[in-house]
């Protein structure tokens, strides 16, 4: 165990062991174990770990292909699961389109706002005027019963077959930066052509998350697969950490999101 935990940060170690334990309920009960949504981060993390056994085999999932947040279904060697098999349920929000305007944040509030955990559901969607979301299907009675408004809009839930998917709207790039170092507010700043005072001010001031955990740390250090969360800003995936350069500066390959360009 303590080979692997050198691998990652302190505070992942409860995740580490939660993935440990899945894989021995499938291993001690020859059963798929099926986990919430993950957030890519935790999915490097389960595939640095599942990956490295033979005894079972792992899926990732997320109701369509590029989905951000995915469910893990880790299943003995010889087992093959269906689409069914991941629980997921597709819903489409109907509201007043001419007269009222949805956000990504403001529909992820109003979920959370209800008690529901960020695991239970998967990516938020858009195509510029419609949403959709992908839902645990076991919570499905409980969101259609409450999850009536977002913010002060009324809306009705629609769920939709797989094949009623939305294209989202949303056009991530990708670049290559070299930094001087991985501290979260270097890569920011790098990412989005800020001053790094800037990005410290932002993050003082809560406007910045780490994997959807609001950072307070400037010198936190990122890894791979880290998703960043800029509030009115934009996104940005560390997709790959590609060496050092000769003057021992680290470069990146990163997905952006600016809700800027």
């Amino acid at each position: 165990m303590e080979e692997i935990y050198q691998h990652f940060r302190a505070n992942e170690r409860p995740f580490i062991d939660n993935v440990y334990d899945w894989v021995r309920i499938c291993e001690d009960q020859y059963t798929p174990y099926l986990s919430n949504f993950l957030d890519p981060r935790q999915q490097f993390i389960v595939e640095s770990i599942v990956g490295k056994n033979d005894n079972v085999k792992l899926f990732l999932y997320g109701g369509y292909e590029e989905a951000e947040r995915k469910r893990a279904y880790i299943a003995p060697p010889y087992y093959e699961p269906s689409q069914d098999d991941y629980s997921i349920t597709l819903l489409e929000i109907r509201y007043p389109i001419k007269f009222a305007h949805l956000s990504h944040g403001k529909i992820l509030g109003s979920l959370l706002s209800l008690g529901m955990k960020r695991e239970l559901f998967g990516d938020i969607i858009t195509d510029g005027e419609r949403w959709q979301f992908f839902l645990d299907r076991g919570m499905e009675p409980f969101i259609a019963s409450q999850f009536q408004q977002v913010g002060k809009v009324n809306i009705q839930l629609e769920e939709k077959e797989y094949t009623d998917i939305i294209i989202p709207k949303d056009n991530w790039t990708t670049q290559e930066n070299i930094v001087s170092s991985l501290r979260v507010d270097t890569v920011l700043s790098a990412a989005f052509h800020i001053s790094r005072q800037k990005t410290k001010e932002m993050i003082s001031s809560g406007k910045i998350k780490v994997n959807w955990v609001e950072m307070t740390q400037p010198d936190f250090e990122l890894g791979i697969l880290d998703v960043v969360s800029i509030r009115g800003r934009g996104r940005l995936l560390v997709k790959n950490i590609n060496g050092k350069t000769k003057k021992e500066k680290v470069k990146l390959e990163l997905g952006i999101l600016d809700k800027n360009n």
